[in-house]
This record gives C-alpha cells, sequence and structure tokens, in this order.
C-alpha cells in the first residue's frame, strides 16, 4: 500500500526521537542491535519538520522500577504499583481516568539522573532538538514521552506540540514494545495523527505485538525510513 501523507506538510509535523539514551544502546539496559537505527534516525532528523524532540528516561537512583529496590526480587520480576497518594491529591476533580493498580516490571537500574547512562548516544544528531524527560518522580513508571499511565504527571509534550500547531508526528526510537509504543498510543490519544517509522525502531521482545496493537489503535505503520525520505512532501 502506497504511504498516505495527505495533510502532511512540514510545518504541521514533528518527529519524536524516544530514549536514544547510552543506557539502552550499550549500557545497562540495552536492547539488541539497537545502534543500528541511529544512522537512519540522524537522516530522518535531518527533514524540515516543524518541531523535533528527544525524550530521555531520566530517573531517580530509588526510582520504583529498579530490582534492586526491591527487597528480595530480582530483574525482570514483576510487581503490582499503585498510584502514590501524594500525586492523587492534586489530581483535578474533572479527571476521571480509572486509578487501579497496575503490573510493573523491574528493570536493572538504568539512565539515572546525572549519570553517563543518560546521556544520549553517541552518534545522535542530537543538537537543537527540545529535550523532554520522563521518568523523574520516584514512585511512577513513566514509558509514555505524554504522562504516566494514570495521568498523574505530565512531561508538557502535548503542550510543546499544540503550541507549534503540529498535527502529525513521525515516532522513532527505543524500545518499540515499551515507550516507543506507549508514545504512540498516547500521541494517538490526544488527537495527533501518529506515525510510528519500523526501520527507526528496535524493540526489546521479538514477538511484535507492540505492532498489532498499535496499529489496532490507529497508529500508521511506515516500513522504512526511505518512504519517508523520498516523499515529494520533503524534496519540494
Amino acid at each position: 500500500m502506497p504511504l498516505d501523507l495527505a495533510g502532511v506538510e512540514p510545518s504541521n509535523s514533528a518527529i519524536l526521537v524516544v530514549d536514544v539514551q547510552n543506557d539502552f544502546v550499550s549500557g545497562s539496559l540495552a536492547v539488541r542491535d539497537a545502534e543500528q537505527i541511529i544512522t537512519t534516525i540522524n537522516a530522518l532528523l535531518k527533514l524540515p519538520l516543524a518541531l523535533k524532540v528527544a525524550t530521555q528516561d531520566y530517573h531517580p537512583a530509588n526510582h520504583i522500577s529498579f530490582a534492586c529496590n526491591h527487597a528480595g526480587k530480582k530483574v525482570f520480576d514483576k510487581i503490582t504499583i499503585v498510584p502514590p497518594p501524594e500525586l492523587v491529591a492534586r489530581r483535578i476533580p474533572e479527571d476521571e481516568r480509572p486509578l487501579e493498580a497496575l503490573e510493573q516490571v523491574l528493570w536493572p537500574v538504568h539512565c539515572v539522573q546525572d549519570t553517563i547512562g543518560v546521556a544520549f548516544v553517541d552518534g545522535l544528531e542530537h543538537e537543537g532538538l527540545e529535550v523532554v524527560r520522563k521518568g523523574r518522580d520516584v514512585g511512577i513508571e513513566c514509558y509514555s514521552a505524554f504522562e504516566d499511565p494514570w495521568g498523574l504527571t505530565n512531561t508538557g509534550l502535548k503542550d510543546k506540540l499544540k503550541n507549534k500547531e503540529i498535527s502529525n508526528i513521525f515516532v522513532v526510537g527505543i524500545a518499540g514494545d515499551y515507550c516507543v509504543k506507549s508514545t504512540a498510543l498516547d500521541a494517538k490519544k490526544y488527537g495527533f495523527r501518529t506515525f510510528v517509522i519500523r526501520d527507526a525502531v528496535k524493540s526489546v521482545s521479538d514477538e511484535g505485538t507492540e505492532w498489532t496493537e498499535m496499529s489496532k489503535a490507529g497508529v500508521e505503520i511506515i516500513d522504512t525510513a526511505e518512504e519517508l525520505l523520498t516523499s515529494e512532501i520533503f524534496s519540494q
């Protein structure tokens, strides 16, 4: 099927580069072959888009997702987490989203604030990009570049996009089955036309269920960056 870019213009489009950081490429939570997408992402960053954003996982050392912060637990064990009461208390009354308990995978320590692991990987051409940081709160996980799963904290990304009058978002980065997927689903939820570029994404698992989940939610999958890079829209 030909790539449908009807309504897409450089002036109303953004790229989100998700978590291309040292710890996810060569560090404590490295995703296999993640370094292979950097050249492709750099090529996409040269497109004349209205907004270019790079996200960073940015955790405190005592973050709830780290296995070492839970006695008797190992990496990749799962626990149940609930919304932190201090954040629930600040929620606006009009927000009626459910605050159910959620399953949390426990990870090795990664992307800790002010460490080398949190930095963008060498080779990523990130100069001049807007930076959005997530996962800063001790007691709450935040895979999405927009907000945590309960909507109690947000990164300000939605406002950045709205202020630039962005309608279309191209999502790339790491990891496809976690932060890329969550970001794309939230982007779609908030009314943005959302594309994920398959050959500019790497996932933790080889199962590939994230692509089906995103497609069912209305996220559009572009198989190769070349389809976008050679589009007449961006070559005029």
